[in-house]
C-alpha cells in the first residue's frame, strides 16, 4: 500500500530548530521587524531608510522581505456574500446579506494597517548561531526595530497565511493533540 505524503513534506518541512524553520534546504530565521511610519516623516528621513535598507540588503543579501496580513483576509467571505446576494430572491434576506457584507468591510477597513514585516534568513547549516548575530546586529545598525521570531510567533504567522486560523489564534505542534490529553484525563 502507498503511503500518502503530509502536507508538511510537500512543502519541504521538516519541523522546527532551535532557531527557526527548518526545511529540506536548511533553516529559515524569521526577524519580525517593527514598521515605520513614514506618513510623519520628512523626504530626508524617508530617503534615509531607503538608502538604509539598499545598504542592508547589499550587506546581508541573505535577507528575504516579507509583508503579510496579521490577520485573514475577508475577501473571498465578501465574493461568496456577494454571490450569494445575487442570486438571492428574498428582500429580508439580501438586507441581511448587505449588513454582514457591511459588517466584514468595517473589520477589514479596522485591519488593513495590521500588517505585520518580516525578514527571512535562509541558512544552509542550521546552527550557525554567529551568522544569525551578526545579521540580527547589521539589520538593527540600519534602523530597523527587529526581534528575532519564536517558534509560537512562526506558527501565528504561517497559520495565517495558509488559512488554518482567522485570528492567529495559538496552534498545537500535533493536530488532535488536545484531544488525545482530555480523554487521557
Amino acid at each position: 500500500m502507498k503511503r500518502k505524503k503530509s502536507a508538511q513534506s510537500l512543502f519541504g518541512l521538516k519541523g522546527f530548530s532551535k532557531y527557526g524553520l527548518e526545511t529540506e534546504n536548511g533553516t529559515l530565521v524569521y526577524f519580525n521587524v517593527q514598521p515605520t511610519n513614514i506618513s510623519v516623516l520628512s523626504k530626508e528621513s524617508i530617503e534615509i531608510k531607503i538608502r538604509n535598507m539598499m545598504l542592508l540588503l547589499c550587506l546581508a543579501p541573505d535577507i528575504e522581505i516579507i509583508c503579510t496580513d496579521s490577520c485573514e483576509c475577508f475577501d473571498g467571505n465578501k465574493a461568496y456574500m456577494k454571490k450569494r446576494y445575487d442570486s438571492e430572491y428574498s428582500e429580508p434576506i439580501k438586507k441581511l446579506l448587505t449588513k454582514d457584507m457591511e459588517h466584514l468591510d468595517d473589520i477589514q477597513l479596522e485591519m488593513s494597517a495590521a500588517r505585520q514585516f518580516m525578514f527571512c534568513l535562509r541558512l544552509k547549516k542550521s546552527d550557525d548561531i554567529q551568522y544569525i548575530n551578526r545579521v540580527t546586529k547589521v539589520i538593527s545598525e540600519h534602523g530597523f526595530d527587529v526581534k528575532r521570531m519564536s517558534k509560537r510567533e512562526i506558527k501565528k504567522m504561517l497559520a495565517i497565511y495558509f488559512g488554518v486560523s482567522v485570528s492567529g489564534d495559538e496552534m498545537p505542534d500535533i493536530e488532535g493533540e488536545e484531544y488525545l490529553e482530555a480523554a487521557d484525563a
